[in-house]
């Protein structure tokens, strides 16, 4: 097996017994090959290359000499953090994010930055100021978004495993969309300090992974308690590569009928209902749930969602950040930087957003909107009555056509109605490749839980991978 198609822990242990400079080359030279088609990784210039060749790893810690990238929301010290916005070019952190201050204690080897649909706004990596992404299973077709970047680079083994973040489905969507494994914590499980927000009341960082087992690896690092981030849990971590097991007899699983109706793609339906139907065969117990306020998910979420984006992207205004636009005046400075740093789905969210929060309309839409949350957050309370985990497909459709839905913004957004309603609730949820479509595009199931059980979640999917085997196959580019 060649480096480049090694999972993330067996990389790890290439480098340990190879060393880390064969790994590297291999990595590289991929990267050198493939990233041109696929434009998942940023900033891929001789220079960044240079500095990658001269890292020298220690060789000691849990993850030590493995690869990781990370998507470019998240602070890396000293390195450019732009959001793939134009507003955040030259923006410099001073510091490491929570999650990459633990991997790099941890001995991770930070091999660049994922691009992504600009501040995370989108599910096709369409809208990034540095290009379209594209799927390494067909490069006609989008990666998913907003961490399409991280996920294609995983796909196409530029790199072992990626960092992602997800407020509506950023990470599970494209890791459906790329034939990967991407799981969304509960809501507070990983610090989100030096993650530059979109939503705060939504985004959590995650894996985007090769396999289940990296996927617990890592959140044995990324998980735990911060006191720089007021919301994060305190709440005991798990071992989580202890779920590492293939066991779901007696497992309680529950279908909810809709996410199984109109608008299905009967490909995916198909592939997700065998998905239940070998759980059944390992003696889960497979049952129809309801969750009634579904349908109101998206509608909620582009209301609040877009009210937090507001507000936290009011920041950028050319004064603190990146880039500035001279003008006259003040005002005209403010409003020259914003209208050329921002990009057309950036302005439409925070148009958006200022609407839902301003003055006559907040009661009727941002409180209304926080109040369905509510009912949908409670939809799921009532579900964990007589279920364990909930089974659905991740996305209704598999990856779709580049420019196929950018003039649609409502469709657009329906890509994520699959996988909204755990943002709203704050429950983790985890995608994983469950068989492709006749056309040879992946198909992803998606795995939902109670909060903070994101180890049911892990002994599930990996039962679930382990069966089908779907997860060794690999796109050819």
């Amino acid at each position: 097996m060649q480096p480049y198609e090694l999972s993330f822990k067996d990389a790890r242990d290439f480098a340990a017994k190879e060393g880390f400079a064969p790994l590297r080359d291999n990595l590289l030279h991929r990267i050198e090959t493939l990233n041109p088609k696929l434009n998942a990784l940023l900033r891929v210039s001789p220079e960044t290359i240079q500095k990658i060749k001269e890292l020298t790893p220690s060789g000691e810690g849990v993850l030590s000499m493995a690869p990781i990238a990370i998507k470019d929301n998240i602070c890396v010290k000293g390195v450019e953090t732009a959001c793939a916005s134009k507003i955040l070019k030259g923006h410099i952190p001073p510091y490491d994010a929570a999650v990459v201050e633990k991997l790099k204690n941890s001995g991770s080897v930070i091999f660049g930055q994922c691009n992504m649909d600009e501040f995370a706004f989108g599910s096709s990596c369409e809208t990034s100021a540095y290009g379209v992404v594209r799927n390494p299973w067909d490069l006609e077709r989008v990666p998913g978004g907003s961490s399409g970047g991280s996920a294609a680079a995983v796909a196409a083994g530029l790199v072992p495993a990626a960092l992602g973040s997800d407020t509506g489905g950023s990470i599970r969507q494209p890791a459906a969309f790329c034939g990967v494994v991407g799981l969304k914590p509960t809501y507070g499980r990983v610090s989100r300090y030096g993650l530059i927000a979109f939503g705060s009341s939504f985004d959590q960082i995650g894996p985007i992974t090769k396999t289940v087992e990296d996927t617990a690896l890592l959140m044995n690092v990324l998980a735990g308690h911060d006191d720089r981030d007021s919301t994060s849990a305190r709440e005991s971590v798990p071992d989580y590569t202890r779920s590492l097991r293939r066991d779901v007899k007696g497992l309680r699983i529950g279908l909810p009928e809709e996410y199984f109706g109109e608008g299905l793609d009967s490909e995916v339906g198909q592939r997700v209902r065998e998905a239940a139907e070998v759980y059944k065969k390992l003696g889960a117990e497979i049952k129809t749930v309801k969750l009634p306020h579904t349908s109101h998910a998206v509608a909620v979420y582009y209301i609040v969602a877009v009210a937090e984006a507001s507000s936290n992207l009011g920041r950028f205004d050319g004064v603190r950040f990146g880039t500035r636009v001279a003008a006259e005046t003040l005002k005209d400075m403010y409003q020259n930087t914003r209208e050329e740093g921002f990009g057309a789905e950036a302005k439409r969210r925070i148009l958006l957003g200022t609407f839902v929060l301003s003055a006559g309309y907040y009661d009727a839409y941002y409180r209304q909107g926080q109040k369905v949350r509510t009912l949908i957050r409670d939809d799921f309370s009532k579900a964990w009555e007589s279920v364990d985990v909930l089974l659905s497909p991740t996305a209704p459709t598999p990856a779709f056509k580049i420019g196929e839905k950018l003039s649609d913004p409502l469709a657009m957004y329906l890509s994520d109605i699959m996988t909204i309603p755990a943002n709203l609730a704050g429950i983790p949820a985890i995608s994983l490749p469950c068989g492709f479509t006749a056309a040879g595009l992946p198909v992803g199931v998606q795995l939902m839980g109670r909060p903070f059980d994101e180890e049911t979640l892990i002994r599930a999917a990996y039962t679930l991978e382990q069966e089908i085997e779907v997860y060794k196959k690999r796109p050819k580019i």
